[in-house]
């Protein structure tokens, strides 16, 4: 990821897709609220694979707006793909993720950035107003998040801000941004919540499906999964090893009861028995070699702390005789991504 270059406190990524006709009006908040607040920040809109033009009306307005930086994709990549290239060029030592849809207005931007000056890493955006269907499934939503992680923030897919070691510090995977603040917790950060007013929507569609539900629901499945039990596998296979053997001892006894005491036969439950003390004892195999996984990737860890770039010796870069000194080479952008800069503010 790109390093602050210290010229620019905010940096605000604004994925869009099919949004054309947001972009300008979202444009002339932002610099209606740069002007008001004199915040040194810049815009980085990521235009994600848009096919109504979105890409060249950003093009258009990075003319007119010198805090605004534009990047894209070759095509539809979805919203955590776009804030990780959209983070990947940020300058800024504060990252806020702002939609394009003016659902919100950048004028809340400032509440945000205060809580982070003010000793918070993560700071969510509390949705205000009405917002039909997407609320009910919202609230459920947040209300199962809040039991399963214990994160006390009231709505965890709003606008939020974070620091950039944040960022740095939590990985991501395909629709993870909805996680972002649960793992940035999971490691110690200071999380905070702000209230911000949602409009309604003048232009453009929702990009909100019904398919998103099973989807995020599976998704916080995985990542319990990852925070919680990856940590600790023998702790989940082990315990469902053992439920599953005190089943089939159980299962066994009764067999053994029928043909002692009543005379009876009943195959079926043997077979019963078998499965379920060889899937017990299979799930005990799955946790030892989960647990031999996990033990390999702490070390993988720790040697990576040892080994970090402020450690490691630096190469000396001495020319030979005739020849120009070579320098480090640039890192190679996102693959599928371009961008086209703006000044900075």
């Amino acid at each position: 990821m790109r390093r602050n270059d210290g010229s620019v406190k905010v940096s605000v990524v604004v994925p869009a897709y099919n949004e054309v006709e947001n972009i300008l009006p979202l444009m002339e908040e932002f610099s209606r609220t740069f002007a008001r607040t004199r915040m040194n920040a810049e815009v980085i809109l990521v235009d994600d694979g848009s096919t109504d033009g979105t890409f060249l009306k950003a093009r258009e307005c990075q003319r007119r707006f010198h805090f605004l930086r534009v990047a894209s994709h070759q095509r539809n990549m979805g919203l955590t793909e776009a804030l990780m290239t959209g983070f990947s060029r940020a300058r800024g030592r504060i990252f806020v993720f702002w939609p394009a849809d003016l659902q919100y207005l950048p004028h809340d931007i400032p509440k945000l950035v205060e809580r982070i000056d003010n000793g918070y890493d993560v700071v969510c955006g509390w949705k205000q107003g009405s917002y039909g269907l997407k609320r009910l499934v919202s609230f459920f939503y947040n209300l199962l998040s809040r039991i399963v992680f214990r994160v006390k923030v009231h709505d965890l897919n709003s606008v939020k801000a974070f620091k950039r070691q944040v960022v740095d510090d939590v990985p991501l995977r395909k629709d993870w941004h909805r996680y972002m603040v649960v793992m940035a917790a999971e490691k110690g950060y200071k999380i905070g919540e702000v209230k911000v007013k949602l409009h309604p929507r003048r232009f453009g569609q929702s990009k909100f499906g019904i398919w998103r539900v099973p989807i995020g629901f599976l998704d916080l499945l995985s990542v319990k999964f990852q925070l919680s039990f990856m940590k600790k596998p023998l702790l989940l296979f082990g315990f469902l090893g053992l439920i599953l053997i005190l089943l089939g001892i159980l299962a066994g006894g009764v067999a053994v009861y029928l043909r002692i005491v009543k005379d009876e036969g009943f195959r079926p439950l043997l077979y019963l028995v078998i499965l379920l003390v060889l899937s017990g004892i299979s799930f005990f195999a799955l946790g030892f070699l989960a647990e031999a996984i996990t033990s390999i990737k702490d070390e993988m860890r720790t040697l990576a702390r040892q080994l970090s770039p402020r450690d490691r010796p630096k190469p000396r870069n001495v020319p030979r005789s005739g020849q120009r000194a070579r320098f480090p080479n640039k890192k190679p952008d996102r693959p599928g991504s371009k961008e086209t800069g703006g000044g900075s503010s």
